[in-house]
């Protein structure tokens, strides 16, 4: 292959993937909700990556306590069940 033919399908890759990227569409609203809702798996991820992110230091609110107890017992029990589902097929 000669040098000319070689750039010539280096500028044809390009200018494809370019108008690939320019013309994706948008997300609509319903994707975008869907994409901000935290799963226990995207939490789990998260705090995998940044532990500091997912440790609280300091004094609670009032009330602030129980409902982070509440909503670690509610994660707990969505990732044992989403384990239970992987493993039980």
């Amino acid at each position: 292959m000669s040098i000319l033919t070689i750039s010539r399908c280096g500028a044809a890759l390009f200018f494809v993937a370019l108008v690939a990227g320019c013309s994706s569409t948008k997300p609509t609203a319903e994707e975008k909700a869907s994409a901000t809702t935290t799963t226990p798996a995207r939490a789990s991820n998260e705090c995998k990556s940044n532990r500091k992110q997912c440790l609280h230091e300091g004094s609670y609110d009032v009330g602030e306590r129980a409902y982070a107890e509440d909503e670690a017992k509610r994660l707990n029990l969505a990732e044992s069940q989403r384990l239970r589902r992987l493993f039980d097929k």
